[in-house]
């Protein structure tokens, strides 16, 4: 099974229109393995670096930012990149999509008291 190097996610765009990341297939393979370990709760928190976990899918814009800066530290050739902080964003932003994906597949439910009846809205 060939894996992609292209990660294709929407971003607060538009139906139809999307933001590709390319990125070396090694990082893309890391990254997509290290989907099967991430805890939100407590691996969101370490890449942000923060105390506060904020709702699904609202830490993407930043991930998607401080992903891109590391990307060109490494295409830079910095002395500074790191890539298991590379690879971490890539997993954070994964699984945040993929979070927020789940969220947002499912209906909101309504409880009617009166007759209690169950509806998706």
């Amino acid at each position: 099974m060939m894996l992609s190097n292209v990660i294709e996610f929407r971003t607060g765009r538009p139906v139809g229109q999307s933001e590709t990341i390319r990125r070396p297939g090694a990082l893309i393979r890391a990254a997509r393995h290290g989907l099967e370990l991430w805890q939100r709760g407590r691996d969101l928190r370490r890449v942000l670096r923060s105390d506060d976990l904020p709702a699904v899918g609202a830490a993407l814009p930043r991930l998607i930012v401080d992903e891109a800066r590391m990307d060109e530290a490494r295409r830079d050739g910095a002395a500074d990149y790191d890539l298991r902080r590379h690879v971490l964003l890539l997993v954070a932003i994964l699984a945040e999509r993929r979070d927020a994906q789940n969220a947002t597949a499912m209906p909101p439910m309504v409880i009617c008291p009166e007759t209690a009846i169950r509806a998706h809205l």
